[in-house]
């Protein structure tokens, strides 16, 4: 790989004066910059941005820890995380897996986003340890480079509840996500509440988020009917797969069975009938993270966030 000592060599200059000249110092002339500049560009020269970080501290991009690229959900807050940071100088790249953690400690990126739940909570101390600034939107964490933006799932778990208790069923499904998911598990304990203060008798079951898992729950659910029940799903996507599933039977949605889902997707208002929903929006969620953790990155004063959740009202629950 070509360094700047070839370039320094074919230039016939110091190393020093290619190091100003590729960094626009005004310590070479305009001259000798065009020279430097047009024989890293015969020599095809490539940065070590990896080292330039290290050097400056700074490396203006920050990272967003994902599980999964699938999915609307994900997409949407992306696109929303990218655009403010960008407005703020700052640009941004998505991360998954084991190997991309390393990016904060060796500085690859300024500061991290997290909504893994597979990134370990002592990994994240770890890293905040040693500086790292840090904002999470899965999990509750206290330390003074840590800061959370989270969505109020509790709230919108009970206003799910409180709807689906209005119609006329009588047993309630609640159709979670993997036990180890934060929002889920909020989501489980909001809804819980509700039903155990009206004494409403019900069944957890576990799904992944996926429509497949809608589709295959929505089967069990089939297999125990006898009477109209009460489904909340924790995600849209599991509530369309079940639609799917229903739309195959002779359930009717509406009638039979109530379904409320979670995150107020854009085709919730275009299924047939509408979907019930829990709404928040993505774009508040993905500017305050982003925003959180630029202020974080540049020493401002930065207090933990909640993103509300609100109810919205579809023909899944009947008429």
């Amino acid at each position: 790989m070509v360094g700047i000592k070839d370039i320094a060599k074919k230039a016939g200059v110091s190393i020093s004066t290619v190091s100003y000249a590729l960094n626009g110092s005004s310590k070479v002339t305009e001259d000798t910059r065009e020279k430097i500049l047009l024989i890293a560009k015969d020599l095809n020269y490539i940065p070590n941005m990896a080292g330039r970080n290290l050097r400056r501290n700074k490396s203006n991009i920050i990272g967003v820890y994902l599980s999964s690229y699938s999915g609307t959900f994900y997409g949407d807050l992306l696109d929303g995380i990218m655009k403010e940071s960008k407005k703020q100088g700052y640009e941004m790249v998505a991360c998954s897996g084991d190997r991309s953690r390393l990016f904060l400690p060796q500085r690859m990126i300024d500061g991290a986003i997290i909504i893994d739940p597979a990134f370990p909570d002592e990994k994240i101390i770890e890293y905040a340890d040693r500086g790292s600034k840090i904002v999470v939107l899965d999990r509750k964490l206290k330390h003074e480079n840590v800061r959370q933006v989270l969505l109020d799932n509790r709230h919108g778990g009970k206003l799910a509840i409180e709807a689906l208790i209005k119609t006329p069923a009588n047993f309630f499904y609640l159709v979670a996500g993997p036990t180890e998911t934060f929002d889920s598990n909020e989501r489980l304990e909001g809804a819980e509440e509700v039903l155990v203060q009206n004494k409403l008798n019900y069944q957890v079951l576990h799904g992944d988020f996926t429509e497949a898992s809608g589709r295959i729950l929505a089967g069990k659910i089939h297999q125990e009917w006898t009477k109209p029940v009460g489904i909340f799903s924790f995600n849209d996507e599991m509530a369309f797969g079940m639609y799917d599933y229903f739309q195959q039977t002779d359930i009717e949605i509406g009638k039979d069975i109530f379904i409320s889902g979670f995150d107020h997707t854009l085709i919730s208002k275009y299924t047939v009938p509408s979907l019930a929903t829990i709404a928040y929006s993505k774009q508040e969620w993905a500017v305050l993270s982003a925003k959180t953790l630029i202020d974080l990155l540049e020493n401002q004063s930065v207090i933990d966030k909640m993103i509300p959740t609100s109810f919205i009202s579809g023909e899944s629950l009947g008429s």
